[in-house]
């Protein structure tokens, strides 16, 4: 099995440009997961955001995580449990419109730097989708613009951690997905690893490494390539020894985007037959996924087509 691809950003710069755009490349249409070094945002400030999201779970939601497992019986289940995760999480919102001023429990300084840490992300997700495009072909600015909506994309944080757990193999940290939307990044554990994809029919450990950013690919992404570059399965598997802190960032459409296959990732000559993928609006998709998000993609994307209408598709101004 080739290695997981970890790609330095620093590489865009200079002479190692082709290489890393061809190693971004490879990585979207073989993996659909990649890991950033030097992808800029600051050590100092990572290892920051770190120590105030375990503090706050350590103050504030281990306990309460505690008494839900006791409540539920969870440390003596016998056989597998296949409805809830292994996982204690709260979320924030930043994007069309912020929430973090009303999330409960958060100290001022953790508030800041979460904002802070969005704004980092959000900049990271926009060059990260203008690579993207250039390898794709795509007019630069095209995937922006294709999830920008009305008001702009959808930006939000699931904060998790998923503590020491008894019976590992009978309840998943979080059962396998893919992910619904378009690019996420996520900031892990660099010593309790548990997070996986599926490739080649293989789980594969997504390697735990200090400050880096994870990146993985979603269905959104699948949708607008025409399934050029895929969003992959992936789960979370819970571990006897240590807390694993997860904090992943979803840069999705916004909600009244319509997603389609991009005209020109649509071969002209065989377009009715090689456009397998629907048209839809964002967040028609997202009400479909809140059901069906731990079961194939493939009747998702089949669902859609089935109710699909004559949405109109106005051409993605990129200037």
């Amino acid at each position: 099995m080739e290695n997981f691809p970890i790609i330095n950003l620093e590489g865009l710069n200079g002479e190692g440009r082709k290489a890393t755009m061809e190693k971004i490349k490879d990585a979207c249409e073989n993996w659909g997961f990649f890991e950033l070094v030097s992808h800029g945002i600051p050590t100092e400030f990572l290892d920051t955001v770190e120590r105030l999201t375990k503090e706050h779970y350590r103050q504030c939601l281990e306990q309460r995580f505690k008494e839900l497992v006791a409540s539920k019986g969870l440390e003596a289940v016998k056989t597998e449990v296949n409805d809830m995760d292994w996982e204690s999480t709260f979320y924030l919102r930043h994007l069309p419109k912020s929430n973090i001023s009303e999330v409960p429990d958060l100290e001022d300084q953790y508030r800041n730097v979460m904002k802070e840490f969005a704004l980092k992300l959000e900049k990271l997700a926009e060059q990260l989708l203008d690579l993207l495009c250039e390898n794709l072909g795509l007019e630069q600015g095209y995937l922006k613009k294709a999830f920008y909506g009305t008001n702009g994309p959808t930006f939000g944080t699931k904060v998790s951690n998923y503590p020491p757990c008894p019976n590992p193999e009978l309840i998943k940290g979080l059962r396998a997905h893919t992910d619904a939307g378009g690019l996420i990044l996520l900031f892990q554990d660099d010593k309790v690893s548990g997070l996986q994809l599926l490739k080649d029919g293989q789980w594969i450990d997504v390697p735990p490494m200090r400050h880096s950013i994870v990146i993985n690919l979603g269905d959104q992404i699948e949708v607008i390539t025409n399934g050029k570059y895929k969003s992959v399965e992936h789960r979370v598997i819970a571990q006897t020894d240590g807390t694993r802190m997860s904090i992943a960032s979803f840069y999705n459409p916004g909600s009244d985007a319509v997603i389609y296959p991009a005209p020109t990732l649509v071969e002209k000559e065989a377009e009715e037959k090689n456009q397998v993928y629907p048209k839809f609006v964002f967040e028609d998709y997202m009400k479909l996924y809140a059901g069906l998000k731990f079961q194939p993609k493939e009747p998702r994307f089949e669902a859609m087509k089935a109710v699909e209408t004559n949405i109109s598709l106005g051409p993605i101004a990129t200037a």
